[in-house]
């Protein structure tokens, strides 16, 4: 990016961020998540550290918080309530730590904190009682005494004149009964605190953690040890770390109990510990330079629509997908995300060269869920969906939503037909990947996947990457007996059959019976349409997968599969991570005994299975009252 490029781009984040940063911190509602807010401002620093003299003082970096409201008493602090920069990953870590250590050869401890989703606070003790106010600004706050009297974790009085700081919040039961009203737990504890009378306040049951106090002691660490003798609240799962390899250990710790933690928490203050050094490093900024808050993985954040390219699937689908700029979500790097197909292009009103908010929730593929049209720079480009499949030339129909290659025999739908049928929910062939199969069909090994059952070593050892141990190894993995026939079903890669519906199929016929089943047999299935149910139909009567079929039985033999009772009936949506299985195993499980699964909740759903970091399906099974079970009670019902 040029200069020029970077100046402009920063204008525009400054005006969107401070957009949302009025309405979060001043009107206390917002329109796009934290994470993604977190997301623009860390692009509007990283644009900063490269360009610095763009800076400017009405930057967004270089403020703290929001106007004090004119309803509250203004309240001058004795110096300013400054807020962190934000850091994302290890890499973000390790290049603070570097900045740091130019500024100084002393050698570098930390203390840490839990990041709580509250509202800042500063109470003045002076003659026996406090004076309690919000950060407001960084420098004039608004004076909450009275509401902040209300919260039984702030000693009333003290026989010290002393000031000190810290976090009011709601705690997760309380934020229950509200949460049809807030947006997050933040929201709640700001508009409790701003109650102009103290009995709505009194009735939210706040509470509060101390973190900082002005007095002459050597560490931060010893700071709270003060804190906890003078009877303040402090958080007990704070830990001193000697390095950054402690911290990032305390980090992916509170990470994993976070849904056990009773208040919510989106990441960890990292401070240096040492107060001299701490002072002396100063702040840049809205920001002092020996502190950063380690955000935890966002399940949103926003980059740039780099390019929109059509993916042709195993049925001929054509899919567009948006080439991103790379971004971090949900701890992992993400350079793709799908648009599903024409008309969502146009229902979000989205360019190539827009800047995007993605979500990423458990496993699922990102999703671009809104565009920023306010940071266009005026050379974005309308995406047309192509009328040749780009792979082969053929011509392309629309049906229903989607965009499909006529040409049977294209070369991208056959190459994806291969991925799919030794894909683990069909074959699960290992060592198979993508890049071999590409290798096998341009070496002219295999026309149709049931010839990889008949590779042999001296065919594997001639292509790159193939030595005599990995051709074994395939030759050994591709030596298939037989097969359980949900999974056959699913691998013959019939348009609209996914593994529920290869269940349903296996559990009412034997493949014999498949192959001859009338459409009205099939339409009278529960959960199969006419539409599926022509699809399977007509699959079975097309002459090239007849010829398929006679093949590839001769290979492999399918098996019969005696389906248990126990959960019979029963639909289960698995969201977030379980400790004891991975999602597949979960699936598997619940088939075997005669479940379904479903991916999303909706009013036939029986349990919702939630783990560590639940997706937007936890909200939606509440909200639908739907019952949702934790990972113990789940494996009762698997015994």
């Amino acid at each position: 990016m040029t200069k020029q490029e970077a100046k402009q781009r920063i204008a525009k984040l400054k005006k969107e961020i401070d957009h949302h940063r009025y309405l979060y911190h001043v009107l206390d509602r917002q329109e796009i998540s934290d994470s993604a807010l977190d997301s623009l401002k860390k692009e509007l620093f990283d644009l900063e550290q490269e360009f610095p003299d763009l800076i400017t003082l009405d930057s967004p970096t270089q403020r703290i918080g929001g106007k004090p409201l004119k309803e509250f008493k203004k309240v001058k602090h004795s110096s300013p309530m400054l807020s962190f920069n934000d850091a994302f990953s290890e890499k973000d870590m390790k290049d603070w730590l570097e900045r740091l250590s130019k500024l100084t050869k002393e050698k570098i401890d930390f203390y840490c904190e839990l990041k709580i989703d509250g509202l800042a606070i500063e109470l003045d003790y002076k003659n026996n009682s406090f004076t309690g106010s919000t950060r407001g600004d960084g420098f004039v706050g608004e004076d909450i005494t009275e509401n902040l009297k209300t919260v039984e974790a702030i000693p009333l009085s003290l026989d010290k004149n002393i000031i000190v700081r810290g976090e009011v919040f709601i705690p997760k039961k309380v934020f229950e009964k509200f949460k049809h009203k807030y947006a997050n737990p933040r929201n709640l504890a700001a508009g409790s605190v701003r109650q102009l009378d103290p009995k709505i306040t009194a009735s939210r049951k706040l509470d509060c953690f101390i973190y900082d106090i002005f007095i002459d002691v050597e560490t931060h660490e010893e700071k709270h040890k003060a804190l906890k003798k003078l009877g303040f609240k402090t958080n007990t799962y704070n830990k001193y770390c000697k390095n950054l390899e402690e911290v990032f250990a305390f980090h992916k710790h509170i990470n994993k109990i976070r849904d056990k933690i009773p208040y919510e928490i989106d990441g960890i203050v990292v401070l240096i510990n040492s107060n001299k050094l701490f002072d002396k490093l100063g702040s840049v900024g809205k920001a002092p330079r020996g502190a950063i808050a380690y955000k935890f993985a966002g399940k949103q954040a926003t980059t740039v629509v780099e390019d929109i390219k059509v993916q042709i699937g195993r049925t001929g689908a054509l899919t567009p997908v948006a080439h991103l700029k790379p971004v971090q979500l949900a701890g992992i790097t993400i350079s793709r995300a799908t648009l599903h197909n024409e008309d969502e292009i146009k229902r979000l009103g989205l360019k190539i060269g827009d800047t995007v908010i993605i979500s990423r929730a458990g496993d699922v593929i990102p999703d671009i869920i809104k565009v920023l049209p306010k940071l266009r720079n005026g050379k974005e480009k309308k995406f047309v969906m192509p009328r040749v499949c780009p792979a082969c030339g053929g011509k392309v129909i629309r049906k229903t939503a989607l965009h499909y290659c006529s040409n049977p025999n294209c070369f991208a739908q056959r190459k994806e037909y291969f991925y799919h049928f030794v894909s683990k929910s069909a074959f699960d062939i290992s060592g198979l990947g993508p890049k071999i199969i590409d290798q096998l069909i341009e070496a002219n090994l295999v026309s149709d996947p049931a010839d990889l059952f008949d590779l042999e070593k001296g065919d594997l050892i001639p292509l790159e990457r193939f030595a005599e141990k990995s051709a074994d190894n395939l030759i050994e993995a591709l030596n298939v007996k037989e097969i359980d026939l949900p999974r056959f079903i699913y691998s013959l890669g019939i348009r609209n059959v996914g593994e529920e519906t290869a269940i349903d199929l296996a559990k009412r016929f034997s493949l014999d019976e498949l192959k001859k089943a009338k459409l009205k047999e099939l339409e009278s299935l529960q959960d199969i349409g006419p539409i599926v149910a022509k699809s399977i139909y007509n699959w079975f009567r097309q002459e090239r997968n007849i010829l398929f079929l006679e093949k590839l039985l001769k290979k492999v033999k399918v098996k019969k599969v005696k389906f248990k009772n126990k959960l019979k009936d029963k639909v289960f949506v698995l969201t977030g991570e379980l400790d004891s299985m991975t999602r597949d195993e979960a699936k598997d499980r619940i088939r075997d005994l005669g479940g379904d699964v479903s991916s999303s909740v909706s009013g036939n759903t029986d349990y919702v299975v939630v783990g560590s970091e639940p997706g937007s399906k936890y909200n939606k099974a509440k909200k639908l009252k739907v019952p949702v079970i934790k990972e113990k009670e789940f494996l009762d019902l698997l015994k």
